[in-house]
């Protein structure tokens, strides 16, 4: 129901990594941000084919849910964060329904909410079998082309831990 990670770890495979699909859950990251602006990515599971991430660009916190690379559903706050800590988190309220439904989601920064959108469709089974959870990067293909490769999209604060949590 409840997973704790933190900076570094990365390719957690994804039956091995806490399974959020067709459910309702959290992603709470407790974060620093630089004087220059956060940019990078927090959490991403997945890959160009299927996943999300949560990241930063140019100091904003950005969401976005790849369904099988044929939509990508982007939720993104508007105002760009100050230098210093800060907790991010994201709430993933889904549908219901068969598996695969829709989903709204809401972004939060210090419990004060940023942005919302809505998921059209939501990966009901895999994400994919070559690509794992990653915390600070998204290594592999990433799974959207908002930011760039490997170390390109590597997060230029600091992670204190990241929490999933499933309802």
């Amino acid at each position: 129901k409840k997973l704790t990670v933190y900076e570094g770890m990365v390719g957690m495979m994804e039956n091995t990594f806490i399974n959020v699909k067709n459910k309702s859950h959290s992603i709470t990251a407790d974060v620093e941000i630089p004087k220059e602006g956060g940019n990078g990515v927090i959490l991403a599971q997945g890959g160009r084919f299927a996943g999300y991430s949560l990241y930063m660009k140019d100091g904003k916190v950005k969401y976005v849910y790849n369904w099988l690379d044929a939509d990508r559903y982007t939720i993104a706050a508007t105002e760009k964060l100050p230098p210093g800590k800060a907790t991010i988190r994201f709430e993933f309220a889904y549908d219901g329904g068969p598996p695969g439904s829709g989903a709204k989601g809401t972004i939060f920064v210090n419990d004060k909410k940023v942005a919302e959108g809505k998921i059209a469709n939501t990966v009901g089974f895999a994400f994919g079998l070559d690509e794992g959870a990653d915390v600070g990067i998204d290594e592999g293909t990433p799974v959207t082309e908002d930011y760039g490769v490997g170390n390109a999209n590597r997060f230029n604060g600091r992670i204190r831990r990241v929490t999933i949590e499933v309802k």
